[in-house]
């Protein structure tokens, strides 16, 4: 799907749009995605189970066996273009510090990516800023930790409130 297409414009009336599969009252299971190199290949691999247990459909884009000479970009950019596509409803990214996955993340338009450790900022990413991929540090988060702002980022739903959308809608079109 194109990112920017007319009828997307057309119904937030701020000249941008995204693909919105979990904007404004998303419940239950979700299909997300999860890509991660070397550095988060263990955090990874408990994810993905962990996301499946809680019946989540699951795509995982690698790394698929833990390598030290892989490299992010090759994992993170086929998410980030799934998500944005809207092929996925959410996508997680991790790296060593998770700081490479969301750089590389938000290189895709349609996509707002952001390095989280803190709940708050799980929740309120989605809720406010319609974060869709949510980027940790393999090296960085534990897996309980990890897991517990997986959790809240898959349960937050974006509000689509007037000031929310118009403030989106300004950082669409301040991109270069």
């Amino acid at each position: 799907m194109d990112v920017l297409n007319e009828d997307s414009k057309a119904k937030n009336g701020y000249g941008w749009g995204v693909y919105f599969p979990a904007a404004i009252g998303h419940e239950g299971t979700m299909k997300i995605g999860l890509a991660t190199d070397h550095g988060g290949f263990a955090l990874k691999e408990e994810l993905v189970a962990r996301l499946r247990q809680a019946g989540h459909e699951v795509v995982d884009f690698g790394a698929h066996e833990l390598n030290p000479g892989d490299d992010y970009p090759d994992f993170v950019f086929p998410l980030a273009r799934a998500v944005a596509a809207g092929e996925l409803e959410r996508g997680i990214a991790i790296c060593g510090s998770g700081v490479g996955a969301s750089v590389c993340a938000n290189q895709v338009r349609g996509v707002r990516a952001c390095l989280i450790h803190d709940h708050f900022s799980a929740r309120q990413g989605v809720e406010d800023d319609h974060m869709n991929i949510l980027c940790m540090g393999g090296r960085t988060v534990g897996p309980e930790v990890a897991w517990d702002l997986v959790r809240t980022f898959t349960e937050a739903v974006f509000s689509g409130e007037e000031r929310h959308l118009r403030r989106l809608g300004k950082v669409e079109a301040g991109r270069g």
